[in-house]
């Protein structure tokens, strides 16, 4: 690190937990975040102002005047553009020294199989379900750990899947592909501005934990927050044997 970068990253330096090391691992780190919207947006400028080296934005959407009440790293003059461009320029803002990436399209299983192989972690911030399926299956092919996050009205999840661990389960453990939920949206159901806030942030939080080799990541946890009580819940997670995903996969 140089002398800019250590004044900049001062604060991190100075946790024993991260140090210069740490700093120096999340410096070179590849991260791809899905999703650039209400929970790619705290994700993004986290990730990037706490100096995560190089980040892949991946979104085919664009910003829309009723994305602005919680999707806070857009801009109104922005209406129009592709959300994963808007989110690049925001985080360039904060820190020009983060090597940033910008894909405008569909994440599908192709172009994740394609870019899981160069990251060190991704970040699921969608809000679509046969999505979140085509990540957790190239994030389990690729041995990637994911960090996935959802939220709707004023219910919030949040936890890490990665399958590196021997007893860890996937997200298809928990969510099977076979069995696909009702689909919610925000455009349809709505959501309280500042969940998207709280669970991007854990997201973030999550990632660079995992990135800098830090305390005890959420894998085997999935974290529940209702946002009516401000009221977080916990549940264990284990591995499913008959996971039409992950089942067989032997330690690495």
């Amino acid at each position: 690190m140089n002398d800019a970068q250590l004044l900049r990253y001062s604060r991190h330096i100075l946790l024993d937990d991260i140090g210069v090391e740490g700093q120096a691992r999340l410096l070179a780190s590849r991260v791809l975040v899905v999703g650039a919207g209400g929970l790619g947006s705290p994700v993004g400028l986290y990730l990037g102002s706490a100096g995560v080296g190089h980040i892949t934005i991946v979104d085919h959407d664009r910003v829309d005047a009723t994305n602005l009440q919680r999707q806070i790293a857009h801009r109104l003059e922005r209406v129009g553009q592709y959300k994963a461009d808007s989110l690049a320029q925001s985080i360039r803002e904060i820190n020009p020294d983060v090597a940033l990436r910008c894909i405008t399209q569909r994440a599908d299983q192709g172009l994740l199989n394609e870019l899981l192989p160069r990251m060190d972690l991704v970040l699921d911030c969608t809000d679509n379900f046969d999505t979140r399926q085509a990540i957790n299956r190239a994030c389990v092919q690729h041995r990637v750990p994911l960090v996935s996050g959802a939220a709707i009205g004023f219910d919030a999840q949040v936890s890490v899947y990665d399958t590196r661990q021997a007893q860890a389960p996937c997200y298809a453990c928990l969510f099977p592909p076979e069995a696909p939920p009702e689909e919610v949206r925000c455009a349809t159901m709505g959501v309280f501005a500042p969940l998207v806030g709280i669970i991007g942030s854990v997201q973030a939080a999550e990632a660079l934990k995992l990135l800098a080799g830090v305390g005890e990541p959420l894998a085997g946890r999935l974290l529940m927050l209702d946002g009516r009580r401000m009221s977080w819940s916990e549940i264990r997670l284990m591995r499913e044997v008959g996971c039409s995903v992950c089942a067989g996969l032997r330690s690495p």
